[in-house]
């Protein structure tokens, strides 16, 4: 299969497939993957003849890792529109995933995160097969649980949301469909068996039930009880207190890990995800542009990126640099209204 073109769109039997083309880059979005992607699909929701979507990833690495994070930056950092108008319209994706009327299938496989989170957990069916890795790892670079995260992070069982936003935790097939993120478990090996039973026309209820096994016991089942009570907090230093009281090897390293991260982001995330609760899926799109573009006008994501991603020295200097010295005044800039404009949906 091609490198050259991004993104791939196939007419085949009953289904519209979408197949994401960036192996070597692990299937990282780019702004022009998300126009196409968006087009195709208003196009397929006009035509009687599609009766459903599958979208899918090259390479055996990555479904979708996220959107290109060194475009981001670097267009941030000169000061060019790029990072905003992808932003835009990769949320208005999101949303017309969310909305989509006809069923949508995602199926999953290795590094599913960030911007690949978005293009799957708002369709009707999510398939995990057996090396799905999941995570949520913003607040680690500067940035915060984006593409819907607001709305489907917060209807995660009990305080998981909250947990996967806070600590970045990567997870496994068991725990990704425990966390309702995908909806079955389906081996790789019969990825395209699925596909053909869907192109043949069966119902994605009965073509995925035919094929899905049980994923096995998820880690996090064990886990729910001390991540419930401690990430139920009113804000991140409340959970971190619960976390240290507790002194067990899990408490002791969650928090850890936590501390670790921007606080800024950190403290955006959680009232993030707690206005998230209350709000319309729209509402929270719109809430997250706004967000973003706090984020884009600040310095922890520049920071966060060159660590991770830029100079891979893994050594952010964050700034301000304690959860101490980020105000209530400070985290209510990014919900802020927008002068030039809120998201159009």
């Amino acid at each position: 299969m091609s490198e050259e073109t991004e993104i791939l769109f196939e007419r085949r039997g009953a289904i519209g497939l979408v197949t994401l083309n960036r192996p070597r880059a692990l299937n990282a979005l780019t702004h022009a993957m998300c126009l196409a992607m968006d087009a195709q699909l208003q196009e397929w929701e006009r035509d009687a003849a599609v009766a459903a979507v599958v979208i899918r990833g090259t390479g055996e690495k990555a479904f979708c890792a996220g959107g290109d994070i060194r475009a981001l930056y670097e267009s941030g950092k000169a000061g060019t529109s790029y990072a905003i108008d992808f932003y835009r319209d990769e949320y208005r994706l999101n949303a017309r995933i969310k909305h989509y009327p006809k069923p949508y299938i995602a199926l999953l496989h290795g590094i599913v995160m960030g911007g690949g989170f978005g293009l799957s957990v708002h369709g009707s069916h999510r398939v995990a097969a057996e090396n799905v890795v999941f995570a949520m790892p913003e607040t680690g670079i500067g940035l915060f649980p984006d593409v819907g995260g607001s709305f489907a992070l917060p209807r995660c069982p009990g305080e998981l949301g909250m947990y996967f936003a806070l600590t970045g935790a990567r997870v496994k097939t068991a725990d990704v469909i425990y966390a309702q993120v995908a909806t079955h478990h389906v081996p790789a090996e019969h990825f395209e068996a699925l596909t053909e039973r869907l192109a043949s026309g069966q119902t994605p209820d009965t073509a995925i039930g035919a094929l899905a096994k049980d994923p096995g016991t998820p880690t996090l089942e064990g886990l729910r009880g001390p991540i419930d009570r401690h990430f139920a907090g009113d804000s991140v230093e409340e959970i971190l207190a619960a976390l240290d009281a507790t002194g067990s090897e899990w408490s002791r390293e969650t928090a850890a890990i936590i501390r670790t991260k921007s606080p800024t982001s950190s403290k955006v995330a959680f009232r993030q995800l707690r206005e998230g609760r209350k709000l319309s899926f729209d509402d929270c799109m719109r809430m997250e542009f706004r967000m973003v573009h706090g984020i884009i006008a600040g310095h922890d994501f520049y920071e966060g990126v060159r660590a991770a991603i830029v100079e891979k020295d893994n050594k952010p200097v964050w700034n301000p640099a304690d959860l101490s010295q980020v105000s209530v005044e400070d985290v209510d800039g990014y919900f802020a209204p927008l002068r030039g404009g809120e998201l159009v949906l």
